[in-house]
């Protein structure tokens, strides 16, 4: 476990945190419902992506603002991370996606139209684009995020896929095998130590902090 101070802690129902990562790259973190979920909303040149409507539309509309939300991704088909998704897509018209095995729950849940992602694919974003990574154990269908720009370490929103401390809960040894692998494979392998880790609840970490304790996972299992 990471026994650093914790990193970009918003407390539930507080205000919003928002960050300028350089010119033009913004990022807001606010905590919603009463799981302590964290939606995200990356700005890139005036176009903005909302990760996870998990709850609160109202709190969620009003963190919105006027920014131009062009795309809400819903990082994984559990309901705490989807439960203001059909009000957040009624007021701004976004388009909805989600991991290609999920989307069927995801729209049964929400009474939405979701586009699938896929591994490998990505979300465009004013002048860049988010990296999809799909990582099942937690969900089959779940999903990471990365936003990489040439100023700064690389961000990676990671649903409940991985958390300061370890990976997300999962329901049998095969499935929790599944995610070490790919977070092994596609997470910890490609992205440096400074990456920032956004999860989809709590405080945020980095890479570098969880690096050494992959073992460690592996042994304790989950």
């Amino acid at each position: 476990m990471s026994e650093q101070e914790p990193l970009n802690h918003v407390e539930p129902g507080g205000p919003p945190l928002r960050l300028v990562l350089t010119e033009g790259v913004e990022l807001v973190k606010v905590s919603v419902g009463p799981m302590d979920n964290n939606a995200y909303l990356v700005t890139v040149a005036g176009e903005t992506v909302l990760i996870d409507a998990a709850a609160e539309p109202d709190r969620l509309l009003e963190t919105i603002g006027d920014r131009r939300v062009t795309t809400v991704v819903t990082t994984h088909r559990h309901a705490d991370h989807l439960g203001a998704l059909a009000e957040v897509a009624a007021a701004t018209g976004a388009r909805l996606v989600c991991g290609a095995e999920d989307a069927l729950a995801v729209e049964s849940a929400t009474g939405t139209s979701q586009q699938p992602l896929r591994d490998g694919g990505v979300v465009p974003l004013g002048r860049g684009l988010l990296d999809v990574l799909t990582v099942p154990g937690h969900t089959p269908g779940s999903v990471v995020l990365g936003l990489r720009y040439q100023d700064g370490p690389d961000h990676l929103f990671t649903g409940d896929s991985l958390f300061p401390g370890g990976p997300g809960r999962t329901e049998s040894p095969e499935d929790f095998r599944e995610l070490m692998d790919h977070l092994e494979h596609k997470v910890f392998r490609h992205f440096t130590d400074d990456t920032v880790v956004h999860p989809g609840h709590g405080d945020d970490t980095t890479i570098g902090r969880e690096r050494p304790h992959l073992q460690e996972w592996r042994q304790r299992g989950w």
